[in-house]
């Protein structure tokens, strides 16, 4: 990294929460901006700090050959695996807007995936090329300067070199009559950015900045070493969900030490993190209380509440019409709105274990709001709230 420390470290100041998390996780720079790992994405999705100790003011500077040596290791996209990260471990580069990407696949119903595909496929071909996918540098760039911290320019030059590999202007790309209306997330912005004429103006400015931009992985497993190939919405799909469940099996094998449950109070502690949850030893004392024989949760069971929080907004709609919205609810309630809202049959003991953890008065209701709440906050891994430096 050509700055000097001191400067590289007030950038932190200039970054937002997702900026700071992907800064202290990257572990690669190349000609100034800064990649993930496969490694680091994983650990920065499952570990509260990096495993290694690295800085943003310290990330490997990586070469040319060096970067093209690792991208062979990238298998083609009809050979992904839900161990396509944990294979490629370090053989590999991420871009920040790549991060954003997969942060908002691990957030999404299977029924979004869809959604995801068609929003790239911007020519309706059934397809999606390598320019189309390289209009979400341009969509999440632009959504990004809306977020950014006002202050130096020259700080905040920097820091988009960093995360973008080159300076952006300061002129706005998309078009300014929605500009009062921003989006809550990056999906969002996927979403309302998907207009012909919109994505007509984003290929261009894709056109002027892809020949100096390097290839990643994601984009060399999706299109390619040539970056000739096309996507279709199957391997999409099955890139998706192996991403998901990849993460999940992380989780869960960080606590079941090769067998083949977690015990309640691990699944308790994997619900509580990222929360905004002061008090966790509370929640945690009231399931030992409630549960006192382990019966442990299986992988699927931790698999199918993974899912059902993905669609979260669907079961709080359900919970509406049914009315509950501002009361209690019982787990007969409970697990009917999870299966008409999503699809999702959880399992009797499942149930259970989630009343018994959040039922703090143990009437055997639980608060919906309280539930909902905290459960928003799980779901997005702590970036509701901001991420202490």
């Amino acid at each position: 990294v050509t700055e000097n420390r001191s400067d590289l470290e007030d950038l932190h100041l200039y970054a937002t929460p997702r900026e700071q998390r992907f800064r202290r996780f990257a572990s690669l720079e190349f000609e100034g901006q800064l990649y993930m790992t496969p490694y680091d994405f994983i650990q920065s999705v499952t570990s509260d700090e990096p495993k290694r100790k690295q800085k943003f003011y310290n990330a490997k500077t990586t070469r040319e050959n060096e970067l093209n040596q690792i991208l062979m290791e990238t298998p083609p996209v009809w050979k992904g695996s839900s161990k396509l990260f944990r294979n490629l471990n370090e053989k590999g580069v991420i871009s920040y807007t790549e991060y954003l990407f997969l942060l908002c696949i691990l957030t999404k119903p299977h029924a979004g995936f869809r959604i995801a595909f068609n929003m790239f496929d911007t020519d309706g071909n059934e397809m999606v090329d390598k320019k189309e996918f390289l209009v979400l540098q341009e969509i999440f760039r632009k959504k990004n300067e809306k977020r950014e911290k006002r202050g130096d320019e020259e700080k905040r030059a920097m820091l988009r070199l960093q995360l973008y590999g080159y300076h952006t202007p300061t002129n706005s790309v998309l078009k300014t009559e929605g500009e009062d209306l921003v989006p809550r997330s990056y999906w969002d912005t996927l979403r309302r950015s998907t207009s012909q004429a919109l994505f007509s103006d984003l290929a261009e400015r894709v056109d002027d900045i892809s020949s100096s931009l390097s290839d990643t992985t994601l984009l060399v497993h999706f299109f390619g070493k040539k970056g000739k190939a096309e996507l279709n919405f199957e391997d999409f799909y099955r890139f998706m969900d192996n991403l998901q469940t990849e993460v999940l099996e992380i989780e869960f094998l960080s606590y079941s030490n090769g067998m083949n449950t977690i015990s309640e109070e691990d699944f308790a502690h994997i619900l509580l993190r990222y929360t905004n949850v002061e008090n966790t030893s509370s929640y945690l004392e009231n399931m030992r209380c409630s549960i006192p024989e382990e019966k442990g949760i299986t992988f699927e069971e931790f698999r199918s509440f993974f899912q059902f929080l993905n669609n979260l907004e669907d079961f709080a709609i359900a919970m509406q019409m049914y009315n509950f919205a501002s009361r209690s609810i019982g787990q007969d309630e409970f697990k009917r709105a999870v299966y008409v809202a999503t699809g999702v049959k959880l399992s009797p003991h499942l149930v259970n274990t989630v009343f018994k953890i959040f039922d703090v008065d143990r009437d055997d209701q639980l608060s919906y709001k309280e539930f909902i709440g905290i459960m928003k906050d799980r779901l997005n891994r702590g970036f509701r709230v901001r991420i202490p430096i």
